[in-house]
């Protein structure tokens, strides 16, 4: 199976003729823990508009013959809303010195086969093209380790981030709002975000 497979980056509007396949994506992969989300077709077409609508936007897709089965997105942070913008804002980051990856999503039958870390080199490659930017920035949403739905066979991915570079920033916090499996309603979720020094720090810097 895996010679079958091909990435592929595109920017801004190239990525109109795959939204339906990006948004099924993400409504597949972030219904499983930690996100828990109880998405829609029609918000995840408005949501993508970010991307189309900026030009300095990169969608990375993995294709198994002509099937999206993987997809990683990144725009300039002064692309993305207010509620990512904020905390880079109250902390004194300049938003135009970051790039935002919206989204790492991959079906589990092509993970642990090195995309992950292709998703990333696309990305930050694409990052250093456009910039100069000094930070890449990602955000996860932040569960309790006794959560009721995680699963017993749960695996974090804060390993995988640290070893590509990038920090937990307890300073940098958002909340984003979406509706969980099983809720009538959306309701706020804490984010943090992760970030990495694109112009030469040591690992082991932090903000």
């Amino acid at each position: 199976m895996e010679e079958t497979l091909r990435v592929q980056c595109f920017t801004g509007v190239e990525l109109a003729n795959y939204i339906p396949a990006v948004a099924q994506l993400r409504i597949e992969i972030f219904r499983d823990f930690p996100y828990l989300y109880d998405g829609d077709m029609a918000y995840e077409a408005k949501y993508l508009q970010t991307y189309i609508q900026s030009s300095g936007s990169v969608i990375v897709l993995v294709f198994d013959g002509e099937a999206v089965v993987g997809a990683a997105t990144g725009v300039p942070l002064v692309h993305e809303t207010s509620e990512v913008q904020r905390p880079f804002l109250v902390t004194g980051i300049d938003p135009r010195d970051v790039f935002y990856i919206g989204e790492l999503v991959l079906r589990k039958a092509y993970r642990g086969r090195g995309q992950g870390v292709r998703f990333f080199n696309e990305i930050e490659r694409h990052a250093h093209n456009i910039g100069p930017f000094k930070y890449a920035a990602l955000c996860a949403v932040d569960r309790p380790s006794d959560h009721a739905q995680c699963p017993v066979d749960y695996l974090s991915l804060d390993d995988f981030w640290r070893k590509r570079g990038y920090k937990r920033q307890p300073q940098l916090r958002t909340m984003f709002s979406w509706r969980e499996i099983g809720a009538t309603m959306s309701s706020e979720k804490p984010m943090t975000f992760w970030l990495k020094n694109l112009v030469g720090a040591s690992d082991g810097e932090q903000l």
